[in-house]
């Protein structure tokens, strides 16, 4: 039997977001024959109830901070002696990065990139030397993954990063947790339309606008119900806000939803209200779940998923009344209830047109029902 290539991955801890949930997921999807898996939770001092399956090694290494992990995750890779490192958050990836020159020897380190590198600096959500940590840091790693061909475009022009080192790779998602579903009771009320969202409750996210949209949407569909599953900073003001346009009955925080697909059975369709976004999970998931979409055009990967698909409406801009605008269109086109096989194709990672060579394969992992369930065993160096 072959030796099986040592694993660890990386996160912050355990169900704080969409990353380490992502993270989660590849070590279920991982083959235990090929891989012999470790998950190391930097900033958590015990493992929790997990679904993770036994042959899945978690360590808690209990850092207050990430910058604080440093000595207990050179211990822990020292001890196990991975051959490929993975990082599913940008804090943790910095540290990673920082370390790499005291790791063992032929370890290869993959750092995965979940934002829209531009955006996030132009937003001023991150600290100001962040751009720096980028540039220091990031030429380090073995492979960037980034989760669309125009994340990794922006990567590369926002940090001069050489194409070679990008793959684009959309996350993973729960394809027979979704399929299994079953509506889940009480959370559907009233005739609908029901409306959908899912993320963090923060300003990025553009709940504001959606609400501000739903509005309108009343006035065309006065059942219309929205659901906004997630917990974040800007929930008061977000309350607020519903108080103020008198939407108290007909838009429910339903909080933090570990698997917001047990919404999928009863909803009309699935709302991004995103200022900007990646690629964001809770978008694929809605679409393996087959609902209808409506997006703000939150970042180049967005446009380019939905653009001109069958099932999918994108606002001519970002805001309140071009979301209600293309939420309104789209209630108006759909049936009750109905569903759309989503189709989401191979692409690749373009050099500009100035480069002098032609450009890798973005080893892209589709969204169908073949692949889109694990990272294969082939995206790893041996």
């Amino acid at each position: 039997m072959a030796e099986r290539t040592r694993i660890l991955l990386l996160i912050p801890r355990l169900r704080a977001g969409g990353a380490e949930q992502v993270m989660a997921l590849i070590a279920r999807g991982l083959s235990r024959e090929a891989h012999d898996v470790h998950l190391g939770l930097v900033m958590s001092s015990d493992t929790g109830e997990t679904a993770l399956p036994p042959w899945v090694t978690i360590h808690a290494l209990g850092a207050s901070r990430a910058r604080n992990g440093a000595v207990p995750l050179l211990r822990l890779v020292w001890r196990i002696r991975p051959t490929v490192i993975l990082s599913g958050a940008p804090e943790i990836s910095f540290l990673v990065l920082l370390l790499r020159q005291f790791f063992p020897p032929h370890t290869k380190v993959l750092v995965q990139q979940n934002g829209t590198v531009s955006a996030a600096l132009a937003s001023g959500s991150v600290p100001g030397y962040t751009r720096l940590l980028y540039r220091w840091l990031y030429w380090r790693a073995d492979r960037i993954i980034c989760q669309s061909r125009a994340m990794a475009e922006d990567l590369a022009r926002e940090l001069q990063i050489d194409f070679d080192v990008l793959t684009v790779l959309p996350n993973p998602v729960d394809l027979e947790g979704i399929r299994k579903a079953k509506k889940e009771w009480g959370a559907w009320k009233g005739a609908g339309p029901h409306l959908l969202t899912v993320g963090r409750l923060s300003r990025e996210k553009g709940f504001d606008l959606l609400i501000e949209a739903m509005a309108e949407v009343r006035a065309r569909f006065p059942d219309a119900e929205l659901i906004i599953a997630g917990a974040g900073p800007e929930e008061a003001e977000l309350r607020r806000l519903c108080r103020d346009l008198n939407l108290e009955q007909c838009v429910r925080f339903m909080g933090r939803v570990d698997h917001p697909y047990h919404l999928f059975p009863g909803a009309s369709l699935f709302v991004l209200s995103s200022r900007y976004e990646g690629m964001p999970n809770a978008l694929l998931e809605a679409a393996a779940g087959g609902l209808p979409l409506v997006a703000t055009p939150a970042s180049g990967g967005v446009i380019d998923l939905l653009r001109a698909r069958p099932g999918a409406w994108l606002a001519t801009e970002i805001s309140a009344r071009a979301l209600a605008a293309t939420l309104i269109a789209a209630l108006e086109s759909l049936r009750p209830e109905q569903r759309f096989s989503h189709q989401f194709f191979p692409s690749t990672v373009h050099k500009p047109e100035h480069a002098s060579e032609t450009a890798d394969d973005g080893n892209v992992l589709p969204m169908s029902e073949s692949n889109s369930q694990s990272i294969t065993a082939s995206k790893f160096p041996h």
